[in-house]
């Protein structure tokens, strides 16, 4: 008896040493499955940078596939309102001109609503707390209105594009110069205004939610020049790798496939190369400052609360189908930090697209 304790309390204290010394595994399992979120993220390309002769209509395949998902949430690669309001109050630490590119003027929308970003984001929560299962074209307008002055002009087209034609028009908020850009919108490219606002519209849904972070990638180095440098010198060591997928990339953009490029850009084995020959080149430069480790850590911060964001607009959503829609650099990094979450399982992007 006496041996047998002493056993017992010696595969206690070993177990005690491995949980001080490994990891704990998080995985909770759960006795109603049906509560699983699903989630599937797609990487994109950014369509700003559509070579000449590219036609929106091209990518009516790659929303038929995503539509048949049937997502009931959507996130973009877009900085969320809050985020942009938090960052212009402290100029010491986020630079107004590094900002401004992800966080466009909203003075113009102010002007029309009376709303700043903070004043605007509340009255879209209650508005959306009332929604009506029909709502109006006045209604909408006014919500498209709302979305702009928040920052938000991707729920702003949402709402502008479950408009019948002759019901896209100022007023409720909307001024002409307002109503102007909801148009122009519609035909610019932009992952967000091509895919996710008219998949949400024709899903019938109400907005898209904004996730995009660069706080977390906010490196403070003395010398930027040399860290650019230096970042640049370690991705020319490894170009030759890289190159045939930038290559077919090219080819399958300029000749109108952009349901085969998605299937493409998404394929584990064109993810893992496209990791080594960035962030992976990038540990392996020798600066005496550390560079590339910096670049990588900024790198995977902007990630992790990119991710959060995420989590948070599913959070009160158990067992939903959340698409989020994301440059094809996060998605591999998306697919692990959101597989370990609680109930949430990941959605085989391949199998959506086949």
């Amino acid at each position: 008896m006496v041996r047998r304790w002493a056993t017992v309390a010696a595969l206690l204290l070993s177990a005690s040493s491995a949980v001080a010394q490994g990891r704990i595994g998080l995985s909770v399992p759960g006795k109603d499955a049906a509560s699983h979120t699903q989630v599937l993220v797609l990487g994109t390309v950014h369509l700003s940078n559509a070579p000449k002769g590219f036609r929106p209509e091209s990518l009516t395949p790659l929303i038929e596939r995503l539509a048949a998902y049937k997502p009931q949430i959507i996130t973009v690669e877009q900085i969320p309102g809050e985020a942009c309001d938090m960052t212009a109050r402290h100029p010491a630490i986020y630079a107004p001109e590094d900002m401004r590119p992800y966080c466009p003027d909203t003075s113009k929308a102010k002007a029309a609503t009376g709303l700043d970003v903070p004043a605007a984001i509340a009255e879209i929560k209650q508005t959306l707390e009332h929604w009506p299962a029909q709502p109006t074209g006045t209604q909408r307008r006014h919500l498209a209105a709302l979305f702009l002055a928040a920052n938000d002009d991707t729920s702003a087209l949402v709402q502008w594009l479950q408009l019948p034609s002759v019901e896209r028009h100022a007023g409720e908020g909307l001024d002409d110069g307002l109503v102007k850009e909801l148009d122009a919108d519609i035909a610019a490219n932009s992952e967000n205004f091509l895919i996710a606002a008219p998949l949400a519209a024709r899903l019938g849904l109400q907005r898209v939610f904004p996730v995009d972070d660069h706080t977390g990638d906010n490196a403070d180095v003395a010398d930027g020049a040399g860290y650019g440098k230096a970042i640049q010198r370690a991705w020319e060591g490894v170009a030759a790798a890289r190159r045939p997928i930038d290559e077919k990339e090219s080819s399958l953009w300029k000749s109108g496939q952009m349901l085969a490029l998605y299937r493409y850009i998404n394929r584990p084995e064109v993810q893992r190369t496209s990791i080594d020959s960035d962030f992976g080149a990038a540990l392996g430069d020798t600066s005496p400052e550390h560079y590339g480790q910096i670049y990588v850590a900024a790198w995977e911060t902007r990630n992790l609360r990119m991710v959060a964001n995420v989590h948070a607009a599913f959070r009160e959503r158990p067992g939903a189908r959340v698409l989020s829609v994301v440059g094809s650099s996060h998605k591999s990094w998306f697919d692990s930090l959101l597989g370990q979450m609680q109930h949430v399982d990941i959605v085989d992007v391949e199998q959506v697209l086949k």
